[in-house]
């Protein structure tokens, strides 16, 4: 590659030289992110980079298309564009502005002008208010003035009218005033030196000496049909230590440079709203104490030698976030609005940076060496300017924000919104005069050269945007990729630079020395008669022109990137990912124009996006780079389908080993594991086969078992699993060769196959490759033949590898409930056995609370269903109630009581005995909390012993052991005591003479079927009275009407007790 000073240079309009011809390098400062430190100084014209390696490609392509020349009257002194016009400032003494229609044919017709108070030193425009601000000189006295309304005026009207700022507008402007022109007078203490206009709101921010004036647009409504603009002065911002060049302002943001100095400021509502306080200080350090601190090296004027052969210079620096407060530059805010109607503000330092001047010229000058061309660029969100029915586009929505500024040898690009970050360094070939800055490009002009370089702010932007890039779901090339420069077109003299969107406007000087030397005839050609002729003056042929260049279209030039990457394509894998990464980036940009609106030429930029991302998609997949792992988001944002993706692999290399790059392999890997709807045909299916046993032969099973490849032949795969297992045997290949040997309907292989392995190494094995046992097919759920041959011959393993699934978050619980009904293929709403022994399964491995009380209720449900309707489980239960009490402790060992209650049971509720005896196993665990299955409990009739043993057990762990009593002497008296014995314990024990004991009494004064029982029962309560209480305690619990004889054996008894204790 040539280097760049040698690259071949043409002029406008000229032919493009080959494309073999037409590529440099040059080393490129590298960018970088630091909080804080010195850097050495800026000199010379070395294209070297601070990051290592950073080159900068030229390519010759052709960024500029159609040139026009400006039909300019007079020399042209200041322009500037505006929409639709290009606005030019005359030469000194002519105090007019001239009017130039821009883009709306091939010719720049003159559309007018009008007249300013004096010569112009400076002109912007503001698309927001469409005004055009200028300073200008009159007799040696500077003003600010603001042009509204300006249209009318270049178009023929004679109107005009002068106000100053704030002054009444509203008497000033008459019906007529949509057609005549308002001169706004901008009235400052000090002379105005710069200013900048907000694009977003149209504020004005002005910069004069040590401080910045800033000025609130507002629209004044007059009538119905008619409102006029005004400025308000709302802020001073006074500052130290620096004179303002230039200043650019946007969204709050205000940079400023001085000679070889840059600070960016961010202006915020504050907090606190002081009360009629009208400063607020910014906590700044004072320069004793930053020199005390070695931050600034600042030298004494008084010291400094009184001699122009010494350049005091300072020492570099650059200084990002807080640490810029330690710039040595306060400031001061002075609020100028009126009390309640302005915000308070507070500054936020961002970045200050300080630069030496460039000593590689042997004569110094500050001219030469200064900051130039400082630009704040912001960038708006996707879709945020929509023109409704006509009407004013909606206000846009900042996105991102970047600055640019600009060394004679060195641009520098800084994002400046979320964080303050260096985005790209720009060295030029030579000294430049002016730099522009768009969203794509980045326009420079030195002496003879027009250099387009490429920027990276939509790469910036797009991950301000999006937080899905740099995923496996979308891509963007890096904020930090190398910049470069698209063409350096020859443009003789070039002095200033402008730029409105697809436009690039440049005014063009020659100096007098290469007038003459233009008209002095060649020495070979000198004569006497030559030295006898008149001599012509410079002055009498024009020296300048003001040229409009019509940018390339983006889809134009974007497809010359395409076509001229294939210059590398087989040679340099870099060279081609940087310049499609260009070509991205470029389309990338015109998408995220907020004023691109739904028409055929978006529908043609999406189509170039999804061709540039599958373009980068095959780069990443093809090339051994150690960014292949792109392959997969640029495929994915492309919407090539695999199939398409696989059409595209170069089938033909020579090395059936190499031809398949990293890239292709992490995608097919990563599309085969996800769930999609596309099935590959056979032929495509063993193509995929073929290239894993080439490259991964270890993936092998995960491809067979994808449904992308269900339609590969089952014996082809077979021969291949068989192979990788001789080199990589595994327990997931032995398994694979299971499924394919049933789809082949060998069930014998099959089972021979999974008798190879325990099954507990087998369930690991369906861990690694659930899709072993189900699959996801166009968002449905899919049985394989595994799964239903395991269900058939091995339930219970089946059941266990479910369970293996989902406690190693490979299957959902409801996922897991879906897959086995599935598999029971039960019809109606009924539960199978299967679902519930993997339930019962769920429980016994589960520790967490939540799903274990969602396993109780599930359980509880069922087991009460099943005694409600009568009904028997459909397939044998793999475990017993004794299994799962032996198993965990969620299952409770039964009371003594209920099993005498249900050895009461006639032998008809002793059939369901199972569901009746998990579900009373579930109630006698002290984990279940009673409350969350109590409504299904309740649903259980209580007309049978089984029925009535729950709802015993309900009430006594619900703590109402009364009720508990109360029932049991009414529908099972036989079974109180055993109760009683067993609950009426410690804090309950009293229950048994509050209670049970006149119960026991009052039943049995009334004769009756459960006579004897009951009789017994009192008999048995007695007993335990006399050998729990005291004798006058006894006695004090008896009823009073009682037969002596019959309470006077325990009253003995419990005497006898007291005497021998």
């Amino acid at each position: 590659m040539q280097p760049l000073w040698d690259a071949s240079v043409h002029g406008a309009g000229a032919s493009s030289p080959s494309s073999s011809s037409c590529c440099g390098s040059v080393e490129l400062t590298g960018a970088g992110r630091c909080p804080l430190r010195k850097l050495p100084a800026q000199g010379g014209r070395r294209w070297s980079g601070g990051r290592a390696g950073a080159m900068v490609q030229l390519y010759n392509l052709h960024p500029f298309g159609s040139q026009q020349v400006v039909p300019c009257r007079q020399e042209p002194e200041l322009f500037c564009c505006a929409r639709g016009a290009l606005l030019v400032a005359c030469a000194p003494g002519a105090c007019r502005v001239d009017v130039f229609a821009v883009g709306r044919s091939e010719l720049c017709e003159p559309l007018g002008s009008f007249g300013t108070l004096g010569r112009v030193l400076r002109m912007a425009y503001s698309e927001a208010g469409d005004y055009v601000v200028t300073i200008e000189e009159k007799k040696k006295t500077i003003f600010l003035r603001v042009y509204v309304n300006w249209r009318c005026l270049s178009a023929g009207s004679s109107r005009v009218c002068v106000r100053m700022l704030g002054h009444n507008p509203h008497a000033s402007c008459p019906e007529a005033s949509k057609e005549q022109m308002s001169i706004i007078e901008m009235p400052l203490s000090d002379p105005p030196l710069c200013f900048s206009c907000c694009p977003l709101k149209g504020d004005l921010l002005v910069g004069c000496k040590n401080k910045l004036v800033l000025f609130c647009l507002k629209q004044l409504v007059v009538s119905q049909d008619l409102a006029v603009l005004d400025f308000e002065r709302s802020l001073i911002l006074h500052i130290q230590n620096i004179t303002p060049a230039e200043v650019s302002f946007c969204a709050g943001y205000g940079a400023i440079t001085g000679e070889l100095e840059v600070l960016i400021l961010k202006l915020e509502p504050s907090e606190k709203a002081a009360d009629g306080a009208r400063q607020h200080r910014y906590k700044s350090i004072g320069q004793e104490e930053v020199a005390n601190e070695s931050v600034l090296e600042e030298a004494d004027s008084s010291q400094q030698p009184d001699c122009d052969d010494f350049v005091i210079c300072q020492q570099p620096m650059e200084l990002l976030g807080e640490e810029s407060e330690l710039c040595g530059i306060p400031v001061t805010l002075e609020s100028t609005g009126l009390v309640g109607e302005n915000p308070h503000f507070q500054v936020q330092y961002l970045l200050y940076r300080r630069f030496t001047p460039d000593l590689s010229s042997y004569v110094f000058s500050s001219e030469e060496s200064r900051l130039h061309s400082l630009q704040l660029l912001p960038m708006y969100e996707m879709g945020s300017s929509v023109t409704i029915e006509g009407r004013q586009p909606a206000k846009r929505e900042l996105l991102s924000l970047f600055c640019f500024f600009s060394l004679p040898h060195v641009g520098y690009l800084y994002a400046v919104g979320n964080f303050v970050e260096l985005v790209s360094t720009y060295q030029y070939s030579e000294k430049s005069q002016q730099a522009v800055l768009t969203p794509q490009f980045l326009h420079v002009i030195t002496s003879n050269n027009l250099q387009c370089f490429t920027v990276r702010c939509s790469a910036a932007a797009a991950r301000d945007e999006d937080p899905y890039i740099d995923t496996t779901l979308k891509a963007c090339p890096p904020a930090q990729l190398d910049v470069c420069t698209l063409r350096m077109q020859l443009f003789i003299g070039l002095k200033a630079i402008s730029h409105f969107k697809n436009h690039v406007i440049v005014l063009t000087k020659a100096d007098t020395e290469d007038l003459t030397e233009k008209k002095r005839p060649s020495r070979r050609f000198l004569s006497r008669k030559a030295d006898n002729q008149p001599k012509m003056s410079p002055e009498s042929e024009p020296g300048w022109n003001l040229y409009i260049v019509k940018t390339t279209s983006t889809l134009q030039l974007y497809r010359e990137m395409i076509e001229y990457r294939k210059t590398y394509e087989n040679a340099k894998a870099e060279s081609c990912i940087h310049l499609l990464s260009e070509a991205h980036l470029l389309v990338r940009t015109a998408l995220m124009d907020p004023d691109l609106k739904e028409s055929e030429e978006k529908e043609e930029l999406l189509t170039a996006f999804r061709e540039s991302c599958a373009l980068l998609g095959d780069c990443y997949s093809r090339f051994n780079t150690k960014d292949f792992h792109l392959a997969l988001p640029y495929y994915k944002m492309s919407g090539l389908s695999m199939a398409e993706v696989l059409k595209r692999v170069d089938l033909n290399s020579e090395s059936e080993v190499h031809k398949y790059g990293k890239g292709l392999i992490f995608y097919l890997q990563h599309v085969l594991y996800e769930d999609t709807n596309e099935e590959l045909s056979e032929d495509l299916a063993a193509k995929v086969l073929q290239i894993f046993y080439l490259a991964e032969p270890n993936q092998m099973p995960h491809v067979i078992c994808s449904p992308c490849t269900k339609n590969i032949c089952p014996k082809m795969a077979m021969d291949y699993l068989e192979k990788v297992e001789m080199v990589v045997p595994s327990v997931v290949v032995t398994l694979c060769k299971a499924s394919l040997a049933l789809k082949m309907g060998d069930q014998v292989r099959c089972q021979k196959e999974l008798d190879s392995y325990a099954e507990m190494i087998q369930m690991c094995g369906f861990i690694v490759e659930p899709r072993l046992l189900r699959q996801q097919i166009k968002g449905q759920m899919i049985l394989t033949e595994l799964a239903v041959f395991l269900r058939e011959t091995r339930p219970g393993f089946l059941v266990a590898s479910v369970l293996a699934l989902h406690e190693n978050g490979k299957m959902e619980l409801e996922e897991a409930d879906s897959y086995i009904k599935m598999l029971s293929a039960k019809d109606g709403d009924g539960v199978p056995q299967l679902l519930v022994d993997f339930w019962e399964a769920l429980l016994v491995a589960c520790f967490r609370e939540e799903v274990v009380q969602e396993l109780y209720c599930k359980l509880a449900s069922q087991y009460v269903w099943r005694l409600c309707q009568k009904e028997f489980p459909d397939t044998k239960p793999l475990k017993t109630t004794e299994d799962l009490v032996n198993s965990c402790g969620h299952y409770g060992l039964i009371f003594p009581w209920v099993s005498y209650m249900m050895s009461l049971a006639p032998p008809s509720e002793q059939s369901s005995s199972e569901d009746l005896s998990k579900l009373q196993s579930l109630l006698c665990s002290s984990h279940i909390t009673i409350t969350s299955i109590l409504s299904y409990l309740e649903t259980l009739p209580d007309d049978t012993i089984s029925g009535l043993s729950i709802h015993i057990l309900c009430h006594t762990r619900l703590g109402q052991y009364e009720t508990a009593i109360d029932r049991l002497l009414e529908r099972c008296p036989e079974a109180v005591i055993p109760y009683a014995q067993h609950e009426l314990k410690g804090e309950h024990q009293a229950l048994w003479w509050k209670k049970l004991l006149p119960e026991l009494c009052r039943r049995t004064r009334h004769a009756g079927d459960n006579y004897p029982v009951l009789l017994s029962s009192l008999k048995e309560t007695l007993s335990v009275l006399a050998m729990e209480l005291e004798l006058r305690d006894f006695l004090d619990v008896l009823p009073e009407d009682g037969n002596a004889a019959f309470f006077l054996p325990h009253l003995l008894e419990c005497s006898r007790r007291r005497q021998v204790t």
